[in-house]
């Protein structure tokens, strides 16, 4: 990367009333000191308002942490939303206590990675680099 490219921008948001934000700040941060931009939205964020952000942000790509249970219906809401919004370019990808047998549905509905408990912040980051580019 030379210094005059842009640095890839990713949003990392907490969807949903799940109050477990540990995690999501541990890869916000980790990102972060791999060298990407980092958004951190915060908890209780609605699809709409990550949405929002993100294309507020021009961010490259939105990891989502969910714990609560309902990445069945958090992801394919941001994926619409992102469509809607003319920002499909969007990776999204996310972790948290995501069922093995809902990941490939999951990828199927758009989402482009899922991370599940013991994911290295490292593979994570390996994982954003090389699948998430700066946006034209």
């Amino acid at each position: 990367m030379t210094d005059t490219a842009r640095k890839v921008r990713i949003l990392v948001a907490k969807p949903g009333l799940d109050g477990h934000d540990r995690g999501a700040k541990i890869i916000a941060r980790a990102l972060r000191d791999e060298g990407f931009e980092v958004i951190y939205t915060g908890l209780h964020q609605t699809p709409e308002m990550i949405v929002a952000a993100a294309v507020q942000e021009d961010v490259d790509g939105i990891g989502l942490s969910i714990m609560s249970g309902a990445h069945m219906t958090l992801f394919p809401a941001v994926i619409e939303l992102l469509k809607k919004q003319g920002a499909q370019d969007v990776v999204v990808f996310g972790g948290g206590i995501i069922p093995d047998s809902d990941i490939e549905p999951l990828k199927g509905m758009g989402v482009a990675e899922i991370f599940t408990p013991g994911a290295t912040t490292r593979s994570i980051a390996e994982w954003v680099r090389t699948n998430v580019s700066p946006r034209s």
